[in-house]
């Protein structure tokens, strides 16, 4: 039976595939997109929810996330701000929902014993935490247009990828992040001199049409004012082009406020069902990678 291969990507389709990841990037937006995902919230409500977040930490992430119109802020007098989801924020959780699937399906998992079975079992990983390591992985400069390109073509030499993805720069400088993606399970040798995409490489498929779906979409009248995309400079949300892609460290144990509500209620096509407290329920060990267990975190 013939499988279908994705639509051709177009120049828009990269640029706003890119500009959503950069806006998704800096670590912990994801986090605050979802917890303001079911209700406006006032700043001290934020804090029972993201505990371990300081003040210095949690006011940027607001500011990024209003600057690129997926949440807005609204002062109803000098004491009583909210923060709530944008109509373009609230068009963005499916999409969110398809990297979550995504993550849990193919990125690295330690064993661990369940503690009601004493069966051994992949540990369970929050669906934020499953968003922020994906979105970890295909963020850094290059990285999605050489994935696009491999996507394109199935097998690519890295001359073909350099003139490719990396345009005015020489043949050599694509080394470096093919390197990356090797490592982090995503492209692999072809035996021929080439490179190709590995299956959880090309499962990325559907996360790429999705966030380019949400990307080019006009936004609504309402929001025309914002910015859809609009992430912070490429310098200011990773430590540069060409650092190993580092392990997201845990956030610290706690447990969730009573009147949380589960911050993404729908279940990923073939994913897990998403519970209430699902958001903050599962800390994140450190782990050395491990190949056989998926891409890397």
């Amino acid at each position: 039976m013939a499988t279908t291969a994705p639509p051709p990507a177009t120049p828009n389709d990269l640029l706003g595939v890119t500009k959503t990841l950069d806006l998704l990037a800096p670590r912990w937006s994801v986090w605050v997109l979802m917890t303001v995902s079911s209700q406006p919230l006032r700043y001290a409500e934020f804090k029972p929810r993201l505990p371990w977040l300081a003040d210095g930490q949690l006011h940027p992430r607001l500011r990024h996330l209003t600057n690129a119109g997926v949440i807005e802020r609204t002062e109803y007098a000098p004491r009583h701000v909210t923060y709530g989801l944008t109509s373009l924020g609230a068009a963005l959780l499916p999409v969110l929902t398809v990297i979550a699937s995504w993550g849990d399906t193919y990125l690295e998992k330690e064993l661990v014993a369940n503690k009601h079975t004493g069966e051994v079992e992949p540990e369970r990983i929050a669906p934020a935490q499953n968003i922020d390591d994906a979105v970890a992985l295909l963020a850094p400069r290059h990285a999605t247009p050489i994935l696009f390109s491999l996507q394109a073509r199935g097998t690519a030499t890295a001359k073909t990828l350099a003139t490719e993805a990396m345009p005015g720069y020489g043949l050599t400088a694509v080394y470096k992040p093919l390197e990356r993606l090797v490592d982090d399970g995503l492209v692999t040798p072809s035996g021929t001199g080439g490179y190709q995409l590995t299956a959880s490489g090309r499962a990325l498929a559907p996360v790429f049409q999705a966030i380019s779906a949400w990307a080019t979409t006009p936004a609504p009248e309402s929001d025309a004012r914002q910015t859809r995309g609009q992430g912070a400079a490429p310098s200011q949300n990773r430590s540069g082009p060409w650092a190993t892609t580092p392990t997201r460290n845990p956030a610290p144990a706690v447990s969730a406020a009573p009147a949380v509500r589960p911050a993404l209620t729908t279940t990923p096509p073939g994913g897990p069902a998403w519970k209430s407290g699902d958001l903050f329920s599962h800390q994140i060990p450190a782990r050395p990678i491990s190949p056989a267990g998926g891409p890397r975190r």
